[in-house]
């Protein structure tokens, strides 16, 4: 369902004792919070959950580490069957990123290769392919898709830049920055048939997506369980078949570095993995609550309806387009275009969010793709209408004033070390 067909707000979920959804997280009622889709948020009862198994750990750490890989690989067990993955296939990693340094760092010596990604990808994966590539002697190419490239011009994109030289594909499923899919499947079928390795960025995937390796042909996958399936932070899932998954190590050598794939990930020294055992109370909790299949339909009904009410704000005040084209879209998020002026760069996007919450008191993610500044929106549970009218009705005029003055992108260069500092949205 697009935003033109959402002509009423959704009605908010609620908890079974009747109270709104947000009560079930700690999250500061003072603040707006309409960007779910960077860091996520936990439940009282998953962070509950956590602070039990640390305070485990800390009475009798001699006893926890020792047993920590059994309980780990029940979790991935659990984990694999909210993924629909086999868990012999599944190990478990802090996040996406970290998951994609693994593959990179198991990838033997292709002198001169080129590793193939996209204009849409996730900037530190990126960062990631382009060392890899010096090391090798190599470059990365990036495929060009427009926005609105629906799934055979996306697919088409991508295909006419592999090439005798590429040794590596790393593609998004969910893309950060444009709130789109990409064709995972076709592209990783025909880099398979060429025979090409594949690297699926799926961060944004679990618990957005219903079975989101279903039909995808690659090598790795990586996802994070922190964001729309609202586990602690540090809990991800590295997917690997095939050959080459026996390549894959941790990036810190422990004990178990004799042991299989994915077995010798779950023993690495001190590390404190409650953030991983603790990700399948978040889960249950949201399967118990309301079902996921709720969760989701109430997500993309509420992300199409916060684009409506914000977009047709911004255009009445600024001219802009009241949607935006979208060639893949996504459930559950959604770009608004912002008026010239605002978030031309990432620089200015993350310095525009920063200045949003703490002169606004809202957490948003603003974006940039091909010198255009956008507001993502991303929904979840404990969300409801009244935040995104809130944002229409009393942010952007504030927005439209800080475009026509240009004041946005002067505080931008001022405040230039707080967006350095503050790093970018994921």
């Amino acid at each position: 369902m697009s935003e033109t067909e959402v002509t009423a707000a959704p009605r908010p979920l609620l908890l079974a004792d009747g109270r709104l959804a947000d009560r079930a997280w700690s999250l500061d009622p003072v603040l707006k919070h309409l960007n779910h889709g960077s860091f996520g948020a936990v439940p009282l009862v998953a962070q509950e959950r956590q602070e039990l198994l640390r305070a485990q750990m800390e009475r009798s750490p001699v006893v926890w580490f020792p047993a920590l890989p059994q309980r780990l690989a029940a979790t991935r067990v659990e984990l694999a069957e909210f993924l629909r993955v086999d868990a012999g296939d599944l190990a478990l990693v802090s996040n996406a990123s970290a998951g994609a340094s693994v593959v990179y760092a198991a990838l033997t010596l292709r002198p001169g290769g080129e590793i193939l990604v996209t204009d849409h990808g996730y900037g530190a994966v990126t960062m990631g392919a382009e060392r890899l590539a010096r090391r090798w002697g190599g470059r990365v190419r990036t495929a060009r898709v427009p926005l609105d490239a629906d799934e055979d011009q996306a697919y088409e994109a991508v295909a006419a830049e592999l090439g005798d030289a590429t040794e590596l594909v790393v593609v998004d499923q969910i893309t950060s920055a444009t709130a789109r899919r990409l064709p995972v499947e076709r592209i990783g079928a025909e880099a398979r048939r060429r025979g090409i390795p594949v690297l699926v960025d799926g961060a944004h995937a679990p618990g957005l997506l219903d079975a989101p390796l279903a039909g995808a042909a690659c090598d790795f996958w990586v996802g994070n369980l922190h964001k729309w399936g609202c586990a602690p932070r540090g809990t991800a899932a590295l997917i690997a078949r095939g050959p080459l998954r026996e390549h894959l190590y941790p990036l810190i050598d422990s004990w178990a570095a004799a042991d299989p794939f994915p077995d010798r990930f779950d023993q690495q020294g001190t590390v404190d993995a409650t953030a991983q055992l603790a990700a399948p109370t978040a889960l249950t909790f949201v399967e118990r609550t309301w079902g996921w299949t709720v969760a989701r339909r109430y997500m993309e009904d509420l992300a199409a309806y916060g684009a409506r009410v914000i977009g047709t704000a911004l255009a009445e005040a600024t001219g802009v387009p009241p949607s935006v084209d979208v060639g893949m879209p996504v459930p559950g998020m959604r770009l608004v275009r912002l008026p010239d002026g605002l978030a031309a760069n990432r620089i200015e996007a993350d310095a525009l969010r920063d200045r949003v919450a703490r002169e606004l008191g809202v957490e948003a993610a603003f974006t940039s793709f091909d010198g255009v500044g956008y507001m993502r929106l991303s929904a979840h549970v404990y969300n409801v209408a009244a935040d995104y009218e809130y944002f229409a009705e009393d942010c952007v005029p504030v927005l439209s004033t800080w475009a026509r003055g240009g004041e946005a992108g002067r505080w931008g260069v001022r405040r230039l070390s707080d967006a350095v500092r503050w790093g970018p949205q994921a």
